[in-house]
């Protein structure tokens, strides 16, 4: 699941907010005269003097840093009031009926929180898939199924019956009601799941309100055991807590920090060229720490209801992860990167389509999971496009490096090598180098993929998504460069 954080950065005395906008995550947050004259100032060729910097930084933090953690906590605060009494819910010895019934009814809650009455189309879509399990209970093809049915409700609804705004607002819960049908329809098939569960338990794990509006997916079996209430303890409030501290200071980050990253503070500037990649390597920043914001929240509202955890010798650990930030600003390959982007979507993407898939053989079933992620972000062109190019991207890199881990038995695969592999040369210094040189590949095809997520875009531009143009635009002005690279290590890969 992708997210984003966009600014105005013409409106520049208007309260902040924050929207959950399906797979985005939209941040309207105002700038002072002051700050957009400093951006405008450096890309326009003039200088500032370290006092003018001091004092733009001390006037982002003002204008902007306290702005943003104060909207974004007035906006999350009631959804983890929520997540809390559903926490309390499940550590109490009633009835299991109940305990699912009152945490569908706390995610209804919170989808009317921040959907108000377009949260029935989220709730539409969990009647119909349990109607469709219940018709289907005496096949083993459910999980088939219930994909191309729900792919179908999901396009029809797009195209037809909602308009573009309104549905791109509750794009990511219905995707995270979808992941969730189709991972236990597929369980189901496959005996994990013993058999099908009530009303209620179904409501209750679809609607679970730790994952309804931010997500992330989990699969029945855990959910069932967060139901089953875990002891408070301390471990749980802290780990709770600094999900939370993380998610806030990536907003900060996304809003106030990555659009004035050359700018402010780092002040790099050259020629019209370097400036657009300067451009692009700060709005690819300022998407990834917005996915990261996201990511980091859901963790916290996972955990902060109850689920999130994992069993060591029956020791209850709190430590869910969504996001790995370091190893996608940092990346070994891209394939780490798309692994650690979103964890618990990369798991269901694996388990639930590239395994089904591997039957037509490695690659199709790479573009069938790529291609089976971008239906449910929906008919946007530009996530297609990003989420196209990077299949095309981590399969022709793997290759490549796969070949040449063999000719020159050396441990650059995507992947770092496990202990005590067959390979002679592991730390040499042209290794190394190697390394360093698809991990500078990896952030050019970042940059590259992420320069269309404008943060300048306007309210209406960005509420309806990005159009075809714009992505085309963005590309076409560093050259394609990218797809260049694609053909290149295709070429190269196919030649070894």
């Amino acid at each position: 699941m992708y997210y984003n954080i966009t600014r105005n950065h013409r409106s520049a005395r208007t309260a902040p907010r924050l929207e959950p906008a399906g797979a985005f995550v939209y941040c309207r947050q105002p700038w002072r005269d002051s700050a957009v004259l400093g951006t405008e100032l450096f890309w326009g060729g003039g200088s500032m003097d370290a006092w003018s910097r001091l004092e733009l930084w001390g006037e982002l933090a003002q204008s902007c840093g306290l702005g943003t953690l104060q909207q974004g906590w007035e906006q999350v605060w009631r959804l983890l009031l929520l997540c809390l009494l559903c926490r309390l819910n499940f550590t109490l010895s009633w009835g299991p009926s109940l305990k699912h019934g009152l945490s569908a009814v706390a995610g209804v809650c919170g989808l009317y929180l921040f959907f108000q009455l377009h949260a029935l189309w989220v709730l539409l879509l969990c009647a119909l898939s349990y109607l469709l399990l219940l018709l289907n209970q005496r096949t083993n093809s459910r999980g088939v199924l219930l994909s191309l049915l729900i792919l179908l409700f999901l396009l029809t609804g797009e195209l037809h019956f909602v308009d573009p705004v309104t549905w791109n607002k509750i794009r990511g819960s219905q995707m995270v009601v979808a992941m969730k049908v189709i991972s236990l329809a597929f369980d189901l098939d496959r005996g994990a799941v013993s058999s099908m569960p009530g009303p209620a338990q179904f409501l209750g794990y679809t609607l679970f309100v730790g994952s309804a509006v931010f997500g992330p997916w989990t699969s029945f079996s855990h959910y069932m055991s967060a139901a089953e209430g875990r002891t408070l303890s301390v471990s749980w409030c802290l780990a709770c807590a600094v999900s939370l501290l993380k998610s806030l200071l990536c907003l900060v980050v996304s809003s106030c920090v990555a659009p004035y990253l050359f700018p402010v503070f780092v002040p790099v500037s050259s020629g019209p060229l370097t400036d657009r990649w300067l451009r692009a390597y700060e709005n690819a920043v300022s998407f990834h720490f917005s996915n990261y914001f996201v990511g980091h929240l859901s963790e916290g509202t996972s955990m902060l209801a109850g689920a999130g955890f994992s069993l060591d010798q029956e020791q209850t650990r709190w430590d869910m992860s969504v996001v790995r930030p370091l190893q996608v600003e940092m990346p070994r390959s891209l394939v780490l990167v798309v692994t650690s982007w979103n964890i618990p979507m990369s798991q269901w993407l694996k388990t639930y389509v590239f395994k089904n898939a591997m039957r037509l053989g490695t690659f199709p079933a790479i573009l069938v999971t790529y291609t089976a992620s971008a239906l449910l972000h929906g008919l946007s062109f530009h996530l297609g496009a990003v989420l196209l190019s990077l299949g095309f991207l981590t399969y022709t890199e793997h290759v490549l490096r796969k070949k040449l881990a063999n000719i020159f038995s050396a441990c650059v695969l995507s992947r770092p090598c496990a202990t005590g592999c067959s390979h002679q040369h592991k730390k040499d210094l042209w290794v190394l180098l190697i390394n360093l040189f698809f991990s500078f590949l990896a952030v050019l095809h970042l940059t590259y993929l992420g320069s269309m997520f404008d943060p300048g875009l306007s309210e209406e531009e960005a509420e309806q998504g990005y159009a075809a143009v714009h992505t085309i635009q963005r590309w076409s002005e560093l050259h394609w460069t990218g797809h260049w690279v694609i053909l290149l290590s295709w070429t190269i890969s196919r030649l070894l």
